[in-house]
């Protein structure tokens, strides 16, 4: 089966599951969200793809995007936790197999510190509303900028192939936009205008992800 045409069933459940949450139904939010990001994990195991690591450690950060998702989906304080957990484990095995794709030293760039001024800028943003999630939070903002950084980092590695590392770099700014959704949602204004700008970030980002093992594996 060609990957490309998940793409499809993808797009009518990213509208379905945006219909869910704005009708506020949650029965109906995991019945779409569940399908779509178990699509994510199977375009990654139907790309044509070798057996590096960076396949194997982005595979393992989609998975566990999968859990995050589904304990996300499920209401109460306990579910908050599990999937933030989840995604913070798999955001690890995004910077370990971004890491892997750029030499020793090669972490600094003109980008550097402006995404870590704009890390620490949301940090203090959040910061007096987060009570005892304080630490959690803190290193999931730490965990998700060091997969920004070492995306970015990768883009200034010429000898990756151009399109496997702009991939690289867009799922994981994406999916850093999409956190500050999350986030916003969670500790300051809950709405659903943050789904509505959040959910296709976060998709966006995981099938570029994804697709990034056809080129870079």
């Amino acid at each position: 089966m060609n990957a490309a045409y998940l793409l499809i069933p993808a797009g009518l459940l990213l509208l379905g599951l945006i219909w869910a949450e704005r009708a506020q139904r949650p029965g109906q939010v995991l019945a779409f969200k569940a399908p779509l990001s178990a699509l994510f994990v199977l375009t990654a195991l139907l790309l044509p793809h070798g057996s590096s690591s960076y396949y194997f450690l982005v595979l393992a950060g989609l998975i566990l995007g999968l859990v995050g998702d589904v304990c996300l989906a499920l209401k109460g304080e306990a579910a908050f936790r599990a999937g933030l957990v989840s995604f913070l484990l798999g955001h690890v095995a995004y910077v370990v197999a971004f890491a892997g794709l750029i030499p020793p030293g090669g972490w600094f760039n003109p980008g550097f510190l402006a995404i870590c001024a704009v890390s620490g800028l949301a940090f203090l943003w959040l910061r007096s509303s987060l009570g005892n999630m304080m630490v959690p939070v803190l290193a999931y903002v730490v965990v998700i900028t060091l997969m920004v950084l070492a995306a970015l980092a990768a883009v200034f590695n010429e000898a990756l192939p151009r399109a496997g590392a702009w991939l690289v770099f867009g799922g994981a700014l994406v999916f850093y936009l999409s956190d500050l959704c999350v986030a916003r949602d969670r500790f300051k204004k809950p709405g659903w205008d943050n789904r509505l700008v959040g959910l296709p970030l976060y998709y966006g980002g995981q099938f570029s992800i994804a697709w990034s093992v056809a080129l870079l594996s």
